[in-house]
């Protein structure tokens, strides 16, 4: 019975571990995409800062990431950007895999 109550131990801390990584890749990836998608709108400095930060808000209205993606496809909209849903969200992949590589290089 030990055996097996260690070995469920170390499953719910990977459980833990996988999950807090996971969050912590997501609002990195949020900041990136804010960074990105504030340059295409023009700004730069500290409002695209505050911008990336908007986006990072974003993403705690519901589970997923389709909030954030409504955020940037509206902003977008709003400024007259011309980028496609289907771009927006590859570069929503692509910063994901660049937040979790950087986040395993730490």
């Amino acid at each position: 019975m030990n055996t097996f109550n260690k070995r469920q131990e170390g499953y719910e801390s990977k459980f833990a571990l996988d999950a807090e990584l996971r969050f912590k890749a997501e609002a990195r990836r949020n900041k990136l995409l804010g960074l990105w998608a504030a340059e295409l709108m023009g700004f730069s400095g500290e409002e695209a800062d505050v911008y990336a930060k908007t986006v990072i808000l974003a993403d705690l209205e519901e589970p997923g990431e389709e909030d954030v993606f409504r955020k940037v496809r509206r902003d977008f909209d709003e400024k007259r950007v011309d980028q496609s849903d289907h771009q927006i969200r590859r570069t929503m992949a692509e910063l994901m895999q660049t937040s979790i590589q950087q986040i395993e290089s730490e």
